[in-house]
């Protein structure tokens, strides 16, 4: 890279946010952060970045009125802005590419080399799609949660209290970034994590050390979800173990079948932010 790019990540999850700083970083970038769009249109404006990450929901000012303000200051008008999304509904998506941006991801279906695929296209110039071909993905961890109105005010993540520092959680996820991301989330909140890619990992785990409950993947590598909760269940020193699947399969059979097995849970990826998934933790072990 013969000339560091200055790329501004604006996003609410703290979590999400230092991970793409980090992968950004770490390919050459100078990378700045906001959490909101008030913040980040000061920094905007005082440093005219080559690139903009761009969250749609946030607090205080939401994405669709940042990229109104840059659309109608013709000093900023031309800074490529990709956006991360946590739903990509029609009507986000439409507004988006009318107000110029360049590139529309959902969160957590990319992976970290995707964004900086991304990223390098928009930098080197790289036209943005014609309305309608934007090939956007809809399935994602991190987001289609309830929104978030532009105007709302913000709120802090609850403190992890003394309780959460004892507990115990086995996270079972094969895909990296996903599984980063859980980890550190769940680990700002106070909790004790290890994680696992495969069954053979998890079991070793479980062979350890009891956990107070499992975050379980349905797809993974070798043996799935559905034979681990089974052989998690059929075993009396850890069947008491709550278990909530955390899969994209949201079949209604695919439901049941976990259900049957002895889930406490199924939370479909695409419909649950990280926040979210916290408090269904928080509600099952508390």
């Amino acid at each position: 890279m013969d000339e560091q790019k200055k790329i501004i990540i604006v996003e609410d999850d703290h979590v999400l946010r230092d991970v793409l700083a980090e992968k950004l970083e770490k390919s050459g970038y100078i990378v700045d952060k906001a959490q909101d769009g008030i913040i980040a249109m000061e920094k905007i404006r005082a440093t005219k970045p080559d690139c903009v990450l761009l969250d749609i929901l946030m607090p205080r000012m939401g994405g669709i009125a940042v990229l109104e303000q840059l659309h109608a200051d013709p000093d900023l008008r031309d800074i490529p802005t990709i956006i991360i999304s946590n739903s990509g509904q029609p009507v986000e998506i439409q507004r988006a590419q009318e107000l110029g941006a360049r590139e529309f991801l959902i969160k957590a279906v990319f992976d970290p080399n995707e964004v900086l695929d991304k990223v390098r296209r928009v930098l080197a110039g790289g036209a943005a799609a014609p309305q309608g071909e934007w090939g956007v993905r809809t399935q994602n961890v991190t987001g289609a949660g309830a929104a978030v109105r532009p105007d709302a005010p913000s709120t802090s993540p609850a403190k992890p209290s003394t309780a959460e520092k004892g507990i115990f959680i086995l996270v079972v996820e094969d895909d990296k970034f996903l599984r980063e991301l859980l980890v550190r989330k769940l680990s700002s909140e106070g909790f004790d994590v290890k994680n696992a890619i495969d069954a053979q990992a998890a079991f070793a785990i479980l062979a350890e050390r009891k956990p107070n409950i499992i975050l379980l993947d349905l797809i993974l590598p070798g043996i799935d979800g559905f034979e681990i909760l089974s052989q998690i269940k059929s075993d009396a020193k850890i069947a008491d173990v709550p278990v909530i699947i955390l899969s994209n399969l949201g079949q209604k059979e695919d439901t049941d079948k976990a259900m049957a097995l002895g889930a406490e849970d199924f939370m479909v990826k695409a419909n649950f932010t990280l926040d979210e998934i916290v408090t269904k933790v928080r509600g099952i072990v508390g």
